[in-house]
């Protein structure tokens, strides 16, 4: 028993390192992990080194609508504030709404999407129709809907880009599931008297977690251009917080003169999704290399 045990473990151990030497030669999702971790420490240490009230959201009309200079690297907008320490502080706004958007859709539809697979029938047809409901909704669409019913706020607009993003997860999870539930050791747990949310929870969701990995990977991605999107039509993160698509909201009556007030948060929104992007095809091809063309 006890060999058995070291065998299994020893087994994954050496399935994971091959998925992180696969990620590692991949120079595309190595390059863009570099960048999501920087992102991840800019936005969790900022307020260390940035002042918030003077730097941030304070105002200096003697500095206003100066362009890029050693002073300020990427220039003030047009009450004096650096748009380079904006940018900065607000790396933990878009982020964050990108991550708990997804932790929401995934929570959600991972949970549906496992039970209509697993269960089939009845359950199934109903979770899946109302997912075929709200799929036909455009997404920013359904998420400006929500935004402007609920009230404009950070939470509210994690909601509403969380509910946009079920139906993904809703499907690929029912997909991922019904190939898996057939399997002996899923018979194997049935017949040993094990519930069915045991069997869904411990045996069936860690085996189906490859493609909902990669799915919650691209989606964030997703979600951070439709924050940012919402907050440029003002929806979004509540003025003066340095939301990246406010930036932009705000940069855009003065594109011809001073056009790096939108260039530098177009930037930032660009890099950060094309490096989310990256990971995701990485993960993609490490996770399932028959996938990989």
């Amino acid at each position: 028993m006890g060999n058995t045990v070291t065998t299994v473990k020893e087994a994954h151990r050496g399935r994971t390192r091959e998925i992180l030497t696969r990620i590692v030669q991949n120079k595309g999702a190595l390059a863009g992990g570099i960048v999501i971790v920087i992102l991840i420490l800019v936005s969790l240490f900022a307020g260390f080194f940035l002042d918030y009230d003077t730097q941030v959201i304070g105002q200096n009309v003697a500095e206003r609508l100066q362009g890029p200079s050693l002073r300020h690297w990427f220039g003030t907008d047009e009450v004096g504030r650096d748009i380079f320490s904006r940018i900065m502080y607000g790396t933990r706004y878009s982020l964050s709404v990108g991550v708990a958007a997804v932790v929401i859709g995934l929570v959600i539809g991972v949970t549906l999407g496992a039970f209509a697979g697993y269960f089939g029938g009845a359950a199934e047809n109903i979770i899946m129709r109302c997912v075929d409901i709200l799929g036909a909704i455009p997404g920013i669409l359904l998420a400006i809907v929500i935004v402007s019913v609920l009230g404009q706020s950070i939470f509210n607009l994690m909601l509403a880009i969380g509910i946009t993003s079920v139906p993904q997860f809703v499907r690929i999870t029912r997909a991922a599931v019904l190939t898996v539930k057939n399997e002996e050791y899923v018979e194997a747990a049935k017949t040993i008297g094990l519930s069915h949310r045991k069997i869904i929870f411990r045996h069936i969701l860690p085996n189906c977690l490859s493609p909902i990995i990669v799915q919650t990977t691209l989606r964030m991605a997703s979600a951070i251009i439709s924050a940012s999107g919402l907050s440029f039509l003002g929806l979004g993160v509540p003025a003066p917080q340095p939301e990246w698509g406010a930036l932009l909201s705000a940069g855009r009556k003065y594109i011809r003169e001073y056009s790096y007030m939108t260039v530098f948060p177009g930037l930032a929104i660009m890099i950060t999704v094309l490096s989310l992007n990256l990971v995701g095809d990485g993960l993609r091809d490490a996770l399932d290399p028959k996938l990989k063309q």
